[in-house]
């Protein structure tokens, strides 16, 4: 297996420089840039013994606070014994460390003074060319030649919370505090990778890190992971979302495949991938990162794109199984004794025990299962619109044409194969030419993917969200709940974030508005739910009430990133980037967002008695309720915009003004310059 140091990796968002919660092993304290000093906080137990160590969500870990990209900012409380300690870090780029630590409790500290050394209790180790200091609550750690004093700490620790308040993604109403929990399961898993060099930012620091229970030494990539940790750190900040997205391409081997999973001690898996969302997933933040092209991170896509192709085209030049369509795969590599198996080959689908692959077998002769995958085979065609558009931003021409040639053939072909007649739907597709009976919300990704026509979408959709199948309070578990394989365990019954993502998006690319807003609510409260309880961004969610998750066993990590995409379904209710500009929409109840990363700014959107868009507070949209806005892009020439829907709406022109529309039925298109005049 290819090692992780075979490869350099490109510069990490935030930059591995100052004071930020780098350490992968704990939450109650900061570690430094480059020089590797450690600090860490905790509390006396009953018996009067220092408890540093061992804080996580089964062991002490109360709540995570808000938490900056740069470590200049960061708040967590942990208990001992019942007695709590609220700590409040001021960190980032600099080499100050302020810390304001709260307890009715004794509070304790220790330090190492590099990456590897063994932490000694504060203040009896005092590092070389540091200093530290302790006034009350308060903490300071500084070069040895710094004029800063403990006593500062309670003034920077407020300016930093000043600051860190004025630019959070905020959500209200409807969506409740979604956009603070999304933000802490992206902030608080950026990690240093020592053995690296750069700050990577895995999906969970728990789930790769074996001293919090994990599976690996210290860190570890996974490739849709990373994609769609990406994903919702674009709500967070642009360059951060640009620097996951691109973290785990580097690791892409010589054929062009991204790799399932690549990490510390356990090297990159040579033989399997993992399903193909790294275009979709970068088109998505592109295109929410700004309101027309001009003011998009361009950047984003030059730096992803080449990886991104070669891993679209190594699919059906090594996964091609039963029939000519792509199935999922491992490949035989020396050494790899696992490697080349059944077990390897669900592992590159994702979905680990999946009942649809309970009947599979390995096919040596393709090294794939005898299963055509509808889901793989609609996410390859969807990755090679995105990449399309993507290649045509680039004005990569004959690039975006080829890959439209091919996304369309491919279309065809697999929207006849996997249709059943018989179930009314799409299925897998065996070897024997016989459709598949498991159900799982994959078989949504055909509307993602363009296969079938309006009609057939709706009638889909309406079947596979029947309540004895993928439907009901709790929506799109993992496997139909009618299924004999269902169990409600990991991937035989749990609700999964990027399932449901993706299954929603298809929804959405046929304008099935009822069913997509239904499904994202009730996501919306399992999300809150566990949020508001236990502070958790799940790894999958239940699909029966009553199923408590937090035991180690139960195999749902506390605070996963990509949990934030069921969140991120929500606010796409009420604004949404899609390719032909920005869709803002009444959700039928009171919502709000706020300081969403623009290139122009900050957007914020709020839905009350009015559907208010606003950009660093000037107002760009006022419309009545009943007003869809689909198309919005705003350049400093013009604003283009769609209107569908009743009522009167005011369109900011570039110049300023408000401009009074009104829309009664059908779809009103809408161009208005810089001196206001409509066209």
């Amino acid at each position: 297996m290819g090692r992780p140091t075979d490869v350099t990796v490109r510069m990490s968002v935030p930059a591995p420089t100052g004071w930020n919660t780098w350490d992968v092993r704990t939450h109650t304290g900061m570690a430094h840039l480059p020089s590797g000093l450690r600090v860490r906080f905790g509390l006396l137990d009953a018996a009067a013994n220092p408890v540093i160590d061992g804080f996580t969500w089964r062991h002490g870990l109360v709540r995570l606070g808000h938490h900056t990209v740069d470590g200049s900012f960061a708040e967590v409380t942990v208990e001992v014994d019942g007695v709590e300690l609220r700590l409040v870090l001021a960190g980032g780029p600099g080499d100050e460390l302020y810390v304001r630590a709260q307890s009715a409790g004794t509070v304790v500290a220790d330090v190492a003074a590099g990456w590897d050394a063994d932490p000694q209790p504060w203040p009896d180790a005092t590092p070389w060319e540091w200093r530290l200091d302790r006034s009350g609550d308060d903490f300071l750690v500084a070069p040895a030649g710094s004029s800063a004093t403990a006593a500062d700490a309670a003034v920077v620790v407020e300016t930093r919370r000043a600051a860190a308040e004025a630019t959070r993604p905020r959500s209200g109403g409807w969506f409740r505090d979604a956009a603070d929990a999304l933000t802490r399961a992206v902030t608080w898993n950026t990690i240093h990778a020592p053995d690296l060099g750069p700050v990577l930012t895995p999906t969970s620091r728990d789930f790769v890190c074996v001293e919090r229970q994990g599976f690996y030494r210290s860190w570890a990539l996974h490739a849709w992971d990373t994609f769609f940790t990406g994903l919702v750190a674009g709500v967070v900040d642009r360059d951060y979302a640009r620097g996951i997205l691109g973290q785990i391409l580097p690791f892409a081997d010589a054929a062009g495949m991204v790799p399932n999973r690549v990490s510390d001690e356990r090297g990159r898996t040579d033989d399997r991938s993992q399903p193909p969302v790294g275009a979709l997933t970068v088109l998505n933040v592109y295109l929410a990162g700004g309101l027309t092209d001009a003011t998009r991170d361009r950047r984003l896509l030059e730096e992803t794109f080449p990886a991104l192709l070669a891993w679209h085209d190594w699919w059906p030049a090594h996964r091609t199984g039963p029939h000519g369509l792509l199935a999922w795969g491992s490949d035989p590599v020396d050494g790899d004794p696992e490697s080349a198996t059944l077990d390897r080959t669900k592992r590159e689908s994702g979905l680990d025990d999946s009942p649809m692959y309970d009947e599979a077998t390995y096919d040596a002769a393709t090294h794939t299962m005898d299963l055509a995958d509808a889901g793989l085979n609609a996410l390859h065609v969807a990755d090679g619109e995105a990449l399309a558009a993507i290649a045509s931003r680039l004005g990569a021409d004959q690039t975006a044409a080829r890959l439209r040639a091919e996304t369309a053939a491919a279309r065809e072909s697999a929207a006849k194969q996997f249709w059943s007649a018989e179930h009314g739907g799409y299925r897998n597709l065996r070897a024997d030419g016989s459709h598949d009976p498991h159900v799982s919300p994959t078989l949504l990704y055909p509307l993602l993917a363009g296969f079938p026509d309006a009609a057939t979408a709706r009638a889909v959709a309406e079947a596979m969200l029947h309540p004895e199948v993928l439907g009901g309070d709790r929506p799109l578990p993992s496997v139909s709940r009618d299924d004999p394989g269902f169990a409600a365990t990991y991937w035989r019954g749990r609700i999964w974030a990027p399932m449901a993502y993706l299954a929603v998006q298809g929804l959405r690319r046929y304008g099935l508005t009822e069913h997509s807003r239904a499904v994202s609510a009730a996501l919306l409260e399992l999300f809150l739910a566990e949020w508001e309880t236990h502070s958790h961004v799940r790894e999958n969610y239940p699909a029966h009430s009553g199923e408590d998750l937090t035991g180690f066993r139960q195999r749902s990590d506390g605070l996963m990133a990509w949990g934030g995409l069921l969140a991120h379904l929500a606010f796409g209710e009420l604004a949404e980037a899609r390719a032909d500009g920005w869709r803002f929409a009444h959700p039928g109840r009171a919502a709000q967002l706020a300081n969403l990363p623009l290139g122009e700014g900050r957007l914020g959107v709020r839905a009350s008695d009015r559907l208010v868009v606003t950009l660093d507070d000037a107002v760009l949209l006022d419309a009545a309720p009943g007003v869809v806005v689909s198309g919005y892009e705003r350049t400093g020439d013009a604003v283009r915009v769609s209107l569908s829907g009743s009522g009167d709406v005011s369109v900011g022109a570039p110049g300023g003004e408000l401009i009074a529309v009104t829309v009664d039925g059908g779809t009103r298109r809408v161009r208005i310059d810089r001196e206001g005049t409509i066209a």
